[in-house]
């Protein structure tokens, strides 16, 4: 039996985190602490601080001084963006995620960064914390088949919008395609402007008749879909997708209590077979 709760539980984990937990891009520095250093003291300092932050905001940055003026240690900065329609447990939850995931792919990098469909979080000894970094990163396109010209409307619609919007996170739809724009809160309103004029551009120009497309640039990204796969952002979406949960769990509780009735029942004839043979 254990085999299949395994399998059940691998199911409702992923049910239960694809919406943030998606692994997106990441990068570490080449430079390499050693390993019980000070500078190392700091790291696990930032990104502690950086998962308790998240608790209560969707945003924030730190800068870790050297202990001592004497110390060799540089000075770090981090910052972590979670999404802007993410509750605050839900943020603190993808933020140590991504944290996790940034210890295991960049062990003992004095730098790294890593970007999960719900937050973005990263670390280094250079600063960047207002820098404006336009730099392309990753970017996806879906297929062109079945991209109607209304389509090709309605998406050029939704980046319109969400080029027109001032805020950090940005959503909008248009007909059967939504999409979706964050900048990291350190920007400025106008080098987010431009960072997300930059993503827009460049998201149309490579992805063309896409059905769907993602592009991230360093500090901000720029996503839309045809069939509303990024519309899970009001309060009403949250909720259906809190009761899609709920079921889903429910049918996996069920399907486990279904297989443990089915080897009771089989271990009971099994059982009464023997002691039938052992009668005879």
């Amino acid at each position: 039996m254990a085999p299949v709760l395994i399998m059940m539980m691998m199911m409702l984990s992923s049910a239960m985190g694809a919406d943030t937990d998606s692994f997106v891009f990441g990068g570490c520095s080449q430079i390499k602490f050693m390993p019980g250093s000070p500078y190392e003291n700091s790291v696990n300092s930032l990104l502690t601080s950086l998962i308790n932050s998240a608790t209560f905001t969707n945003y924030n940055n730190f800068t870790i001084q050297p202990t001592t003026p004497s110390s060799n240690t540089a000075t770090l900065y981090g910052l972590y963006q979670c999404r802007g329609d993410l509750s605050n447990e839900r943020c603190s939850r993808c933020v140590e995620r991504a944290v996790t995931q940034l210890g295991t792919l960049c062990l003992d990098a004095c730098g790294g960064a890593l970007q999960l469909d719900g937050c973005f979080v990263k670390y280094d000894n250079v600063t960047f914390l207002g820098v404006e970094d336009k730099t392309a990163v990753t970017k996806k396109c879906g297929p062109s088949i079945g991209f109607t010209s209304d389509a090709m409307a309605s998406r050029d619609d939704v980046l319109a919008n969400l080029e027109a919007s001032d805020k950090t996170y940005r959503k909008t739809g248009s007909g059967n395609v939504v999409g979706v724009a964050q900048c990291t809160g350190d920007l400025s309103p106008s080098e987010c402007q431009d960072c997300v004029s930059t993503a827009i551009e460049r998201l149309k120009m490579e992805c063309g008749a896409s059905t769907w497309g993602d592009m991230y640039l360093a500090k901000c990204y720029a996503r839309y879909s045809e069939g509303g796969s990024y519309s899970r952002n009001t309060n009403d979406d949250s909720n259906h997708n809190d009761d899609e949960i709920e079921k889903t769990l429910a049918i996996l509780i069920g399907l486990i209590a279904g297989v443990a009735l089915i080897i009771v029942f089989l271990s009971f004839l099994s059982k009464v077979c023997e002691k039938h043979k052992g009668g005879k």
